[in-house]
């Protein structure tokens, strides 16, 4: 099972994400992925961006400083697979119950990122769920074809599939 959200406003679908593996955390889901966390600093610069991995809490930045005036792309190519090579080690070693990963982006579109591990969760029966933007649509389409589900970008229509797709008690 793969699902997706894509959300309108910047920054939506990460918090979305971690909203949802607060409460399927906090309800006893086994969890393995990363959820994304941007940190606003100066109104004139982009955030800060970290992934804190599910398995065990750690924190893994994949944005750089380019600079005030930089137009290149910020992603720290060498964080974001450090958090890649985190989360596939977790799954071999315990499959999750869910797997989440903050997005399908460029890097996993052009078949890099997380894109192995998302195949890897889906041949292990592990339900994956992850934010696709629009920019990154076709791509996703591409990989995933007939196998994904689209949710709303809402909570509760996410802790419905993730109630389905993991059998998590309804009072979460």
């Amino acid at each position: 099972m793969l699902a997706f959200v894509s959300a309108a406003e910047r920054g939506e679908g990460d918090r979305l994400l971690a909203r949802v593996a607060q409460r399927l955390s906090v309800a006893g889901v086994s969890l393995g992925g990363v959820v994304q966390m941007n940190t606003e600093t100066d109104p004139d610069r982009p955030c800060v961006m970290d992934l804190r991995v599910l398995t065990d809490s750690s924190i893994v930045r994949i944005s750089q400083s380019l600079g005030r005036h930089a137009q290149g792309c910020r992603l720290d190519a060498a964080g974001l697979e450090d958090a890649v090579g985190r989360v596939a080690e977790a799954l071999l070693v315990a499959p999750p119950q869910l797997l989440i990963l903050n997005k399908f982006g460029k890097q996993e579109a052009e078949g890099r990122g997380f894109r192995p591990v998302i195949a890897q969760a889906m041949a292990l029966g592990v339900p994956v769920l992850t934010s696709v933007s629009e920019k990154n649509r076709a791509g996703f389409d591409l990989f995933a074809g007939e196998c994904a589900t689209a949710l709303g970008a809402d909570e509760s229509a996410v802790m419905a599939w993730c109630q389905l797709a993991t059998i998590v008690p309804q009072s979460v």
